[in-house]
């Protein structure tokens, strides 16, 4: 997995449909290299954050890869990276094989893939289209948050490098399919708590299936 753009972002006000929203989902191309901060990179912000930013979502990177299906799916869309908000815009990002918990040399920093991105009203707000949301769900591409274990200087054409990883094993992905489980199998719910790295949120959430 190698680095292909940086993008970031204060965030900014504009109307949409009746009411002014706040957001910093719009990204721009980063000058390079570009320092890792705990909660986000220099220059990088969120708007609300009781649902965006903090330590567990510090840093969001999306796979180029996934690109060319979103461009078969709204073709008439100028799909350019940072489309979604990511900071790091990676060449190939698998999410079936990003477990929470793996931890990446980048550059000079250390990160750690926290969970999936589940996405708000503000990406439709982005593509001025609230089907968008939806689409996003659907792909199943959802892209990872990482957390900073170590802060240091990034650039473009950076790899993320393995460092270390979990003995419980639980995908990206399966924790993004896991959300919408209504009635998630409790003994692998007890085995992905066990996973020491899972964020307090998911931790709090899955303890209602554990039983």
């Amino acid at each position: 997995m190698k680095i292909i753009s940086i993008q970031t972002g204060l965030p900014q006000t504009l109307r949409y449909g009746a009411r002014d929203v706040t957001t910093g989902i719009f990204k721009s191309p980063a000058v390079t290299p570009i320092m890792v901060r705990t909660l986000n990179l220099e220059g990088d912000g969120q708007a609300d954050l009781c649902v965006h930013g903090g330590a567990d979502k510090a840093i969001y990177a999306y796979s180029l890869d996934a690109y060319p299906d979103w461009q078969n799916l709204r073709p008439n869309e100028k799909f350019e990276n940072g489309a979604f908000g990511e900071n790091l815009c990676i060449d190939e990002i698998a999410e079936n094989q990003i477990y929470v918990g793996d931890t990446f040399e980048v550059g000079q920093a250390i990160l750690q893939a926290a969970q999936p991105r589940f996405p708000c009203y503000k990406l439709g707000v982005k593509f001025n289209d609230i089907k968008v949301v939806k689409q996003f769900m659907e792909m199943n591409r959802p892209g990872v948050y990482f957390r900073v274990i170590k802060e240091g200087m990034i650039d473009i054409g950076d790899e993320l490098k393995l460092v270390s990883q979990e003995k419980v094993l639980v995908s990206i992905l399966e924790l993004f399919e896991l959300h919408d489980e209504r009635f998630p199998d409790p003994e692998r719910v007890r085995e992905i708590l066990k996973v020491k790295s899972l964020s307090q949120n998911w931790k709090e959430m899955l303890k209602e299936f554990k039983a």
